[in-house]
């Protein structure tokens, strides 16, 4: 609605109350809401970044053009069937949709890949030198030559960037990926302790039952900031819980504490494996492990003492398995847990793990070690959790295995109330998706390791980047990356680390040979593509969408409707995929004879008769036509996952090799054995958890004197990931400042609102400054995320680079890929400063 508009209907309804209100007759003096215009049509659809909630909104529009964006506020808020209140991110969509930098037709590279030099081209033409492109790349370099890159901009249901799987599948297949920039450390962690995947934690729900709450960055209030994500979850686990006590480890006083902690304890980044070798010395030093939970440890666990490990390899041994065989050559049982946090045996080099020595590491006082101890052993539900944070670290497999051992050496899982370590398990509801078929290609390279395929890739092994499906550990990837499409994503520039050396691989046209990008807006990432592809916004879509990965307790799917028909000359990736399919002469099979409307049909069908889809509220209609005129359909999925019940409890096997939660990781020693490491300071692989000393990281000699200061990334309300930052309501609502402690202010001259340069040898960005107490001393933190934007000027910094004045933390960040996941490691950072005159 405009402004003038909607202050005219303003003051209409306030006459009208007043008359009303005095007005003797009891009838008209009823109270009447407000109705929107008339000729204002409402559709439904939804914000898809990736936060994990997928919220839906409700979009008003009039004569082609949308005027306002609302929440859902369809029914009364009672929590299980809740309100699902958008954040300011979903709130601003109309912004987004008009923001100034979105992309309007098909363009095609003039300048040099970066300058963002483009002129306008047909979809056909667009189409035809994209397939004409892969057709010659598959000829000549087979198909794991194609790549597309990690993308989790937009989480639709059908019109997603599983459309060009679907094609590639079709023509041959393109090189995959495995894991993500998110949680890859954290995955291997749980995979090689519990057999999980790093969230199969107890449901967020269930911390009522908890009686004490020990989060390691653990931030779900921002986060997941939406009204039904895990944040919200957390907000009313806390008010119905009686007596939890919440202690929090982070460098930063985040929004899920202001006042809800019991006490928050900061800590220098990558150092948190200190502390909690330091409270597993107290647990197992005091006796209290040896009267409390060495019976469940014995029985649940490998690796603890060196009986254990030994009696593991022999079952390898004889299992007649030839894996398991390997690993049992390759375990060793003087690596054992109990002798490597009291010092003894093979460790008998290295200091116990005790408070004093944890203490000068992490920052934390022996005092307040002892304290997180005492709390833990006193608990008899405690629920351990370890947000993403710390597995983004140059050996965050290291630290979140350390923090993993806290929940085992209490002895106590399997209790509702008590997790972990792992994040909260979560479900949703079911939604059809196009289908893509499979991938003939079966080689699989790490998300993070794709810029350095592609001059590197056919040289690339399982031994040395961990790469999966060759036939064994030496055999090559044999082929370098030749064409990436780049769809819904930011990893191809601003996500990606080192932003700076990620540039200068793009920009040489010797390594790939056609990089693609399908986006709304014009990214930094997509100003060094050689075709640019306009997708449509989710304003402008038909789709149909479940509530992601982190939603929380309710499910819901919203089947959207688009508000306005796609503006300028867009089309969704669907369309494109098409016409690229065609192009190849696989048209007929990539649609398969339907159009949107009949996809859309067949897939809401699926999603109708899905069980797990059963009571949903409203009921689903008969066609996905109506289902677009309700909009919004919502179930409790009454989720009290309990981590390790059917373990602990049921007798039900783990997905490790041992079958038990693995101190000692059977694969780990393998790996250790196997693979290469010491590429840098702490690339090591251990059996068990270890605190590492590694580059950039609190204790490393060779950068502290340089780079004196840990820069800590977060995430900020503002933005997810990369996704909303060209919004200018939200840089204004959520600035985009260092965060910086006043000790380290008066050192280094600056007060809030300064500008400074921010440098190491990768990069160098300008931001402003924001003096507060809500960081650690020796720690500046920095929202992720902010679009890199080089000196128009070329100016150089510090670092002998060009300066970033959009302020992207990456600018700054390291390519190194972390030792066993081959992920990423951005939050391990070194930086240096000085005050901009």
């Amino acid at each position: 609605m405009e402004r003038r508009s909607f202050l005219k209907m303003s003051a209409a309804m306030g006459c009208a109350a007043t008359v009303t209100g005095c007005n003797s007759s009891s009838k008209d003096a009823e109270p009447i809401p407000p109705q929107p215009p008339v000729d204002e049509a409402v559709t439904w659809s939804a914000c898809l970044v990736n936060c994990g909630s997928n919220c839906p909104v409700k979009v008003f529009s009039r004569d082609g053009m949308i005027t306002r964006v609302e929440t859902d506020h369809e029914v009364e808020d009672v929590y299980g069937l809740h309100q699902v209140r958008a954040c300011a991110r979903g709130r601003s969509l109309r912004q987004r949709t008009y923001a100034y930098d979105r992309l309007k037709s098909p363009m095609k590279r003039v300048g040099e890949r970066g300058e963002g030099k483009f002129v306008p081209i047909t979809w056909e033409e667009a189409a035809s030198t994209i397939g004409g492109k892969l057709t010659s790349v598959i000829a000549e370099h087979g198909n794991k030559a194609i790549f597309r890159s990690y993308g989790s901009g937009a989480y639709y249901g059908f019109a997603s960037n599983a459309n060009f799987n679907r094609l590639f599948n079709l023509v041959g297949g393109c090189l995959q990926y495995f894991g993500n920039y998110s949680w890859a450390q954290q995955t291997e962690a749980a995979k090689h302790t519990f057999g999980t995947g790093s969230t199969s934690g107890s449901a967020t729900v269930t911390l009522e039952s908890s009686d004490f709450l020990l989060g390691f960055a653990y931030n779900p209030s921002e986060i997941r900031q939406s009204g039904s994500g895990e944040g919200y979850d957390y907000l009313q686990a806390l008010q119905r819980a009686n007596g939890l006590k919440v202690t929090m480890i982070d460098p930063r006083y985040t929004d899920s504490m202001t006042g809800k902690e019991s006490s928050w304890l900061p800590i220098r980044p990558g150092t948190d494996a200190a502390l909690a070798e330091a409270i597993a010395y107290l647990m197992i030093s005091s006796g209290w492990v040896d009267a409390n939970s060495i019976d469940f440890i014995n029985k649940h666990s490998v690796g603890y003492d060196a009986a254990s490990i030994e009696a593991q390899k022999v079952e390898f041994a004889a299992s007649g398995d030839a894996k398991k065989i390997e690993y049992a050559a390759a375990m060793k049982s003087e690596e054992n847990y109990y002798d490597y946090i009291m010092g003894l045996g093979a460790f008998s080099d290295r200091a116990p793990r005790t408070p004093e020595w944890a203490a000068k590491i992490t920052g934390i006082s022996e005092a307040n070690i002892k304290q997180v101890a005492d709390d833990l052993m006193a608990s008899e539900k405690p629920y351990i959790i370890a947000g993403a944070g710390v597995n983004r670290q140059a050996n965050g497999e290291q630290t979140v295995r350390a923090i993993y051992m806290l929940g085992v050496l209490a002895g106590k899982l399997g209790r509702e109330g008590s997790s972990n370590g792992e994040l909260p398990n979560m479900t949703n509801m079911y939604r059809g998706s196009i289908p893509t078929g499979s991938n003939p290609v079966k080689e699989k390279i790490s998300f993070f390791t794709w810029s350095e395929a592609i001059h590197n890739g056919e040289t690339m092994t399982a031994r040395s980047h961990g790469i999966t499906g060759t036939d064994d550990l030496d055999t090559p990837l044999g082929t370098n990356i030749k064409v990436i499409i780049s769809a819904s994503d930011s990893s191809l520039l601003n996500q990606h680390a080192d932003i700076n050396g990620t540039a200068e691989i793009l920009k040489d046209e010797s390594g790939v040979e056609l990089i693609v990008s399908c986006d709304c807006w014009m990214t930094p990432g997509a100003k060094f593509a050689d075709i640019i592809i306009p997708d449509t916004s989710w304003l402008e879509s038909n789709d149909l969408v479940d509530d992601s990965y982190a939603s929380g307790a309710m499910g819901y799917i919203t089947a959207m409707k688009a508000a306005v028909d796609p503006i300028w000359d867009c089309k969704s990736m669907y369309q494109v995929s098409a016409m690229i399919a065609e192009a190849m002469g696989v048209g007929a099979a990539f649609t398969e004879g339907k159009t949107e409307d009949e996809w859309l049909e067949e897939l809401y069908q699926q999603t109708r008769e899905n069980s797990k889809n059963l009571g949903v509220t409203p009921a689903f209609p008969s066609t996905y036509k109506e289902a677009q005129e309700i909009g919004f359909f919502r179930k409790n999925m009454e989720n009290r996952n309990v981590a390790l019940q059917g373990f602990v409890n049921g007798g039900e096997a783990l997905g490790t090799p041992s079958g038990k939660i693995e101190i000692h990781s059977a694969e780990l020693a393998w790996r250790s054995a196997n693979w290469e490491q010491n590429k840098a300071k702490g690339d090591t692989i251990t059996a068990i958890p270890q605190y590492t000393v590694t580059w950039d990281g609190y204790e490393d000699e060779d950068t502290k004197e340089d780079y004196p200061l840990q820069l800590a990334g977060y995430h900020t309300k503002g933005r997810t990931h990369s996704s909303y930052h060209n919004v200018p309501w939200l840089r204004e609502a959520v600035e985009d400042a260092v965060w910086m402690n006043a000790i380290d202010a008066q050192q280094y001259g600056v007060a809030s609102g300064d500008t400074v340069e921010m440098y190491n040898e990768r990069g160098s960005i300008e931001v402003v400054v924001r003096v507060t107490p809500r960081v650690l001393p020796g720690v500046v933190a920095l929202g992720q995320g902010a679009w890199f934007k080089p000196d128009p000027n070329g100016r150089t910094g510090l670092s002998g680079k060009v300066v970033d004045i959009g302020g992207a933390i990456n600018s700054l960040t390291r390519y190194m890929p972390s030792p066993v996941a081959k992920g990423n490691p951005q939050h391990t950072n070194r930086v240096q400063l000085r005050k901009v005159l």
